[in-house]
């Protein structure tokens, strides 16, 4: 998806710059303004309005340790490609006076690169590594609103909910997993208001492409390492998120449950496995002769859910939201629901797809190709019983 310009064609950029201050001072103080606020930072300031944050000047900013960034950069999704960005997007930085930046899902700023001076810049406004720059922290601006809206975002000026935001513009954009669809982050790139180019937006889609594509690429050079060191007999190698390398005597799809040592884990066909560690993933074989897979849905207390027979002893707690949905997908048997459908049985209708889809994301990387898609389904191999 493209980014939106916060510049209409034909306008220059300075004039229209200081009439979007003059907007938003009108706006926030319930005047009237000849130039209305665009949907996208209309519906964000009605948000942020609804926060209790102050237009005027900069609202307290919050930021994480060094070593909590640190631990949050070592288990991003984005760190490979990190290096790649900024060789595309970074080498324009010091002719551009343009900041660099990647956040996680959390909105919190890792990674920034820029020169001396807009650095020094971007200090004075908290915006640097650690920062939380969601909405709720520091009102509307381009990563904390593109998080919000699910969609690239472009602001400029007094499109800013903060004043002390003014002098600058931002262009970001979310960033995806290309193996699950989960978010991963986001990249902006932001600079003082007047150097606004229109490529900039096609710079930043040019950045999202890039960090999906390679991370993609990364993802099949890994499975590709694995598949050499599969054994004979019936048999897995996974990665260490759960996705297949290579399987002998069974077809299970493309992602099984996310592998844990000394955990069995239940997979069609195979039935219980205790997963074993082999360098970069996991050989995944069964555990014992008995290849069927009984589910024991306990929902008498806190929901569990346990598998039953073979020599494994696996119970693992789930939330009761997954809980409903395996109750669903037990009722709904072979012919299973659509997401529209899981959505309408969850919450009443079907305009709570994505969580959907995130939720069962979440209950796969536990149970694995125990869940099917396309419809969600039980797999064929499993029986259900169910606890109240």
């Amino acid at each position: 998806m493209s980014v939106p310009r916060a510049v209409p064609p034909g306008q220059h950029l300075p004039t229209y710059a200081r009439e979007l201050v003059r907007m938003h001072d009108a706006v926030i103080a319930g005047s009237s303004s000849a130039l209305r606020p665009r949907a996208v930072v209309s519906r964000s300031w009605s948000r942020v309005l609804g926060l209790g944050l102050k237009p005027d000047g900069v609202n307290t900013r919050n930021w994480l340790s060094e070593a909590e960034i640190d631990r949050r950069r070592s288990s991003s999704g984005l760190r490979e490609v990190v290096p790649d960005l900024r060789d595309i997007v970074g080498s324009l930085a010091d002719a551009s006076q343009l900041l660099l930046v990647v956040t996680d899902a959390d909105g919190v700023i890792l990674w920034r690169s820029g020169t001396p001076a807009v650095r020094c810049r971007a200090d004075r406004l908290g915006f640097f590594e650690g920062a939380d720059w969601t909405e709720r922290q520091v009102g509307t601006n381009a990563i904390g609103t593109a998080l919000a809206e699910a969609a690239p975002v472009e602001l400029l000026a007094g499109e800013h909910f903060e004043q002390g935001q003014h002098p600058w513009y931002c262009t970001a954009t979310p960033v995806h997993d290309p193996r699950t669809g989960a978010l991963l982050g986001v990249i902006d790139v932001s600079g003082p208001a007047l150097t606004l180019h229109p490529a900039i937006g096609a710079l930043v889609e040019t950045g999202r492409l890039l960090a999906e594509s390679r991370l993609w690429r990364y993802h099949q050079e890994r499975l590709e390492r694995l598949r050499g060191a599969l054994t004979s007999g019936p048999a897995l190698v996974v990665d260490d998120h759960g996705w297949v390398a290579a399987s002998h005597g069974v077809a299970v799809g493309s992602r099984i449950a996310v592998p844990v040592a000394g955990q069995p884990i239940a997979v069609p066909g195979l039935g219980a496995c205790l997963p074993e560690r082999l360098g970069e993933g996991w050989l995944v074989r069964p555990s014992s002769v008995d290849r069927t897979v009984t589910l024991e849905l306990d929902l008498t207390g806190t929901p569990q859910v346990r598998l039953a027979g073979g020599d494994a002893d696996w119970r693992r707690t789930i939330t009761r939201r997954h809980a409903e949905i395996l109750v669903l997908l037990h009722r709904a048997g072979r012919d299973g629901l659509s997401a529209e459908a899981l959505s309408a049985a969850l919450y009443g209708d079907a305009e709570h797809v994505v969580t959907v889809r995130a939720e069962v994301s979440r209950l796969r990387r536990l149970l694995g190709a125990l869940v099917e898609t396309r419809p969600y389904r039980l797999s064929s191999d499993v029986r259900m019983n169910i606890l109240r």
